[in-house]
């Protein structure tokens, strides 16, 4: 969980007054934490980062930079947190300290009504980083919108969200109210009519909370079409609302050689991927042929970055297919990176994927699209039956398109984004 600020004035001359929340409870929040500071490092500026679920992951600081560190773990030193630091962002940890209420902002603090549980545990989180400090500009780019409203009114400060899911989406209203069993739709609450009465209302209610707090935002930044299009319907702020694709690492992946595989004797078919009921690996596992000349390889978490790029490069670098399976993933950084390293990608018709990733590129074909067991089969069929120069064609078409999520991308939509916001408290 992240919060970087950008103290007021009168603590650094020339300081751009800028606070953004950047929770850190997964890899893409804690990438934007670190591009914002690149975009911001040229700016003399003093940046507090509030991380209190930190574990370990490297934070750094840039050129005119400081940061303070409020972690809510136990049993981690300044120094554990300060060698963690990334040498690749030029960024430098000066001072840490503690959270007192970051666990009821977790899901484990709230078993039962959790997405409620959360949301009011964040106004707490958000009324204990204004004690320890009061920023200018605030970001919320974890999905704590109910922070909003208390920033903007009792830390009179301006707000902005880089909204990466909502936490509660139109889709999921109507899992609920059609009784579909799903991973966040239990079979006993889906098989009774009464129990999915009261949760459809209890998501109405929560999702008229979450429009009222959102809409609070002075700038609304979201990650893929398919969350600009819930956002638009919850927040309704359209006029206040940007596109943004999140920055992807494809720099390392696009090293790799783009040839044919026609002397591949045994293909590899590779799904990159926290381990989480929603990314349905059991999907993946019925869909595979398994057949002797091919592979699947599931890849989840790993030690650290360098484990990740060494394990990352030499089983993409080795497989044919790329697979994906979750059901309106928001965005799909792990699909981006796989057509970075020319893997053909297959991936689930729904979400940011079908509209913003695997997408025609230049009129040529990016990847494959699928929905259900027998579909995801006869696609990867369809994928090994073509021949290796077809392969190759649809792999450079996918490799070129991704220059679209790059960090310079992003960097530059970012700052013309934030830009009128942040010169409006300059002047």
């Amino acid at each position: 969980m992240n919060r970087a600020a950008i103290a007021h004035k009168w603590l650094w001359p020339y300081t751009t007054p800028l606070w953004a929340l950047l929770l850190n409870d997964n890899i893409p929040s804690y990438r934007i934490l670190l591009q914002i500071a690149q975009c911001i490092q040229h700016e003399e500026v003093t940046l507090v980062a509030y991380l209190p679920n930190l574990n370990l992951l490297p934070i750094c600081q840039a050129l005119y930079v400081n940061y303070m560190v409020y972690t809510g773990d136990q049993g981690v030193t300044d120094q554990q947190i300060f060698d963690g630091a990334s040498p690749s962002f030029y960024l430098d940890l000066s001072s840490l300290s503690s959270s007192n209420t970051a666990y009821w902002s977790r899901p484990a603090s709230s078993p039962q009504f959790t997405l409620i549980g959360q949301s009011v545990g964040s106004i707490f989180l958000g009324l204990e980083a204004l004690t320890e400090f009061v920023p200018g500009v605030y970001i919320d780019s974890m999905g704590y919108a109910f922070t909003l409203p208390v920033l903007k009114y009792l830390g009179v400060c301006h707000v902005a969200s880089y909204v990466h899911y909502p936490t509660i989406s139109t889709d999921m209203l109507s899992v609920v109210r059609e009784r579909n069993p799903r991973f966040n739709n239990a079979d006993y609450i889906s098989n009774n009519l009464f129990l999915s009465a009261v949760k459809f209302v209890y998501y109405c209610l929560l999702a008229l909370l979450y429009g009222l707090a959102g809409s609070c935002s002075d700038v609304v930044i979201v990650n893929s079409s398919w969350t600009l299009n819930h956002i638009l319907t919850l927040w309704r702020v359209t006029k206040r609302t940007c596109l943004v694709y999140p920055p992807s690492n494809t720099h390392t992946f696009l090293q790799l050689p783009l040839d044919e595989d026609s002397d591949r004797k045994c293909h590899s078919i590779v799904s990159i991927g926290q381990f989480r009921p929603e990314k349905d690996h059991r999907l993946q596992i019925h869909a595979f042929p398994g057949d002797a000349s091919m592979r699947l390889v599931l890849i989840g978490g790993c030690r650290n970055q360098e484990d990740e790029d060494r394990e990352l490069k030499r089983e993409l670098g080795e497989a044919t297919v790329g697979l994906h399976t979750m059901w309106n993933e928001h965005f799909g950084i792990g699909v981006v990176e796989c057509m970075a390293t020319g893997t053909v990608i297959l991936d689930h018709r729904s979400g940011g994927p079908r509209l913003d990733i695997v997408v025609p590129y230049e009129g040529g074909q990016t990847g494959f699209l699928a929905e259900d067991e027998d579909g995801y089969a006869d696609a990867i069929e369809r994928i090994l039956a073509l021949s290796p120069s077809a392969r190759l064609e649809i792999r450079r078409h996918a490799r070129l398109s991704v220059t679209r999520f790059s960090d310079q991308e992003f960097e530059a939509c970012f700052l013309a984004t934030m830009e009128p916001l942040i010169w409006t408290l300059a002047r």
